[in-house]
């Protein structure tokens, strides 16, 4: 795997096979009509994860292997999308419940000391390099351990992967040129398209996610909202049927009739067109206060 010197790139960090479809899936069919290079990174095998789709409970395969079914699912979501993509290999580390909280599984992804989970991004980040890194934000998006972890080896891998005395041994340094988070849950998208919803006499799935949203934990902030402003408005509407069709080959995971559907893709498209992104990191500048770009690859090209 070398990477292509004459096209842009975009390394897009994920814990689970899953996660790249429901997370940013247009915005990389956009770019990839575009002629940039995509990459996704799944950090685990999802292998503690449990069967989402009722249509399936019964199905043998994920009882007897889920890291097997999911590694199926996620070639056959690979072929949806046209990306590249690379496992690195870590086992799921699962959600844990209860109160108070279990330990996190031995040897799991996020039980790792962040060293040894963050060194094969770096290696990779130093072999595709990157001009662009998406990653979650500090909560992992949602707070799911993995998620979190996940967010730390990609900040790690961004930083670390320019600077040649750290992971010496992990290829030439390369230091990408922005870092963003993703931004799933945009307030402002999500009561858009609930408002939306509400006016053509349709069930809104996000009434729940609304509420949960003003609720703060016990550190005082609120884990379903990102902390940080969006920054980044990308237009991928045309694009959004890509994401459903890739998140259906993960069938274990994705109910055909369950949340992610429940929004009519017309509707999708015409109220938000956009994926919304918080540019964190750049050496290119950052967009004039009161402005938002168009662009992951702004000042790039």
């Amino acid at each position: 795997m070398s990477a292509n010197d004459s096209a842009l790139r975009l390394l897009a960090v994920h814990a689970h096979p899953d996660d790249e479809s429901s997370k940013g899936a247009p915005m990389m069919a956009k770019y990839l009509a575009e002629g940039v290079d995509v990459m996704v990174v799944s950090c685990t095998d999802g292998s503690r994860g449990d069967i989402q789709n009722p249509t399936i409970l019964d199905a043998p395969h994920p009882h007897r292997d889920m890291a097997g079914a999911r590694r199926l699912e996620m070639a056959a979501a690979q072929k949806v999308l046209g990306v590249q993509h690379r496992w690195l290999g870590f086992t799921d580390s699962g959600l844990p419940e209860g109160d108070p909280l279990p330990p996190l599984p031995w040897g799991s992804f996020a039980s790792l000391p962040l060293e040894e989970a963050a060194a094969p991004l770096v290696r990779l980040v130093r072999d595709f390099r990157p001009h662009v890194v998406v990653a979650y934000d500090e909560n992992g998006g949602y707070p799911h351990p993995d998620h979190i972890m996940a967010h730390r080896v990609a900040v790690e891998a961004f930083h670390a992967a320019g600077r040649a005395e750290d992971y010496p041994d992990a290829g030439e340094p390369w230091a990408p040129a922005k870092l963003y988070y993703d931004i799933p849950f945009n307030p402002e998208r999500t009561l858009r398209i609930h408002d939306a919803l509400i006016a053509a006499g349709l069930d809104s799935p996000f009434a729940e996610w609304i509420a949960r949203a003003t609720e703060n934990d016990a550190e005082g902030h609120r884990p379903w909202t990102s902390r940080h402003p969006v920054t980044t408005h990308v237009e991928s509407a045309e694009y959004f049927g890509v994401r459903d069709r890739a998140l259906l080959e993960h069938a274990t995971q994705i109910d055909p009739g369950g949340w992610f559907f429940a929004v009519p893709l017309a509707l999708r498209q015409r109220e938000w067109p956009w994926e919304d992104y918080a540019l964190i990191e750049s050496t290119v500048g950052f967009p004039a206060e009161g402005t938002t770009e168009t662009d992951l690859f702004a000042g790039l090209r």
